[in-house]
């Protein structure tokens, strides 16, 4: 039947697939507006023109728009055969920032990058977490409960990203390797004493590499100071993010100062277009726009989480969980850290901080979100050849 003339197979999305296409396209703009406002001046100073990083950060978008029409048509059920090459491929992505002749990738410190800063491998490692943790899941079924044939190899791969993150230094991305693997786990299956006995080696990895390294110090400690003053030297920069993260909210009251109109981005806050970028919006819009960001990601997060329920297969419930979560629990740690319920850990903003790899990433994930979120159905006749006959594909 599916051969005569005619005929053709198409995704319809559910109405959370579509209610999800609007709130990541409301995100995706809104990001760009803020970026351009948190940016321009910084780029001035470095003799750019003021729309360069937001020129920059739009090329990242389109292909991120390309990414997730390609990916929203595509059975996410494939990526269950591709998981092990992901994680694969992740791996040595991850260990390529050490070969040599990469040295010109080392940026504040840290070698994170590929090809001149285009590419943050940690980035696609975080979806090769997320493809490949509920594909084995799925395959182990019931093992999952037993420590030696059914956690050690978790432990054994994603331990491997994560002690490549811990060489770059990157401390927030290890934890979120640990932390997808820890949430996909516990909705898998695995026996809570497990975590426990996890929980608390992890906390002594952290704990140790913490202690040698003087910065994620400098974060902890200034973290539980209760006063505060602005940096004087440049050993308190981290302090100095802190604090005028604080500055700028409290400036930007109910309703904010305006857009395009508050001072941090003049050079007080540091990276106020990336680390910082919800304390612009803090001071441009107030605890309006706070809120209002804060509940479109909490939107982002409730249809998700339906898609996930009403998911074709246990692995692509798994899956849908773990896309969701790490875009929610992104940006909730991001927002907690500029009103400083949460030391500093370097996280972005989904959708709207500076950062291609990452935003082509997110709008990659929403769009395999989006084809959970969809149902293969057959059309005959003029809705075959007519995309918009009884309803959008």
């Amino acid at each position: 039947m599916s051969d005569m003339p005619g005929t053709r197979e198409r995704w319809r999305m559910s109405l959370e697939g579509r209610a999800l296409v609007l709130v990541t396209a409301g995100l995706v703009a809104f990001g760009l507006a803020v970026l351009y406002s948190a940016s321009a001046l910084q780029a001035v100073s470095k003799n750019s023109p003021g729309h360069f990083f937001v020129l920059r950060q739009a090329v990242g978008a389109a292909a991120g728009i390309v990414a997730f029409v390609v990916l929203s048509k595509v059975d996410a059920e494939r990526f269950r055969a591709l998981a092990w090459p992901i994680m694969g491929l992740a791996i040595v992505l991850m260990a390529a920032v050490f070969m040599p002749g990469m040295q010109s990738n080392e940026i504040y410190g840290s070698r994170r990058y590929l090809f001149g800063g285009s590419l943050q491998p940690s980035e696609f490692a975080k979806f090769a977490v997320l493809v490949w943790t509920p594909m084995l899941l799925v395959k182990k079924g019931e093992l999952v409960r037993k420590l030696g044939k059914g956690i050690m190899p978790f432990v054994v791969v994603i331990g491997t990203l994560v002690i490549l993150a811990l060489l770059e230094p990157d401390v927030s991305v290890a934890m979120t390797f640990c932390l997808l693997m820890a949430v996909l786990l516990f909705v898998g299956g695995a026996r809570i004493s497990h975590f426990m006995l996890f929980g608390v080696v992890g906390m002594l990895l952290v704990g140790f590499q913490a202690a040698q390294n003087p910065y994620i110090r400098e974060r902890v400690k200034d973290f539980w100071k209760t006063g505060g003053s602005a940096a004087t030297t440049q050993q308190e920069n981290v302090r100095d993010q802190q604090y005028q993260s604080l500055v700028a909210v409290g400036s930007g009251g109910v309703v904010g100062v305006g857009f395009s109109q508050g001072n941090q981005q003049r050079g007080w806050l540091p990276l106020a277009y990336n680390d910082f970028i919800g304390s612009i919006i803090g001071e441009e819009l107030g605890f309006i726009g706070l809120a209002g960001i804060t509940l479109a990601f909490a939107l982002y997060g409730w249809l998700g989480f339906r898609i996930a329920r009403q998911a074709r297969s246990p692995y692509l419930a798994l899956l849908a969980i773990g896309l969701t979560f790490t875009t929610v629990f992104t940006a909730f740690v991001h927002l907690g850290v500029v009103i400083r319920l949460l030391p500093n850990t370097g996280l972005t903003l989904p959708f709207v901080s500076y950062g291609r790899s990452n935003l082509l990433l997110t709008l990659a994930m929403t769009g395999i979100l989006v084809n959970i979120g969809s149902q293969r159905e057959r059309v005959y006749g003029v809705a075959a050849t007519d995309p918009l006959a009884n309803g959008i594909a």
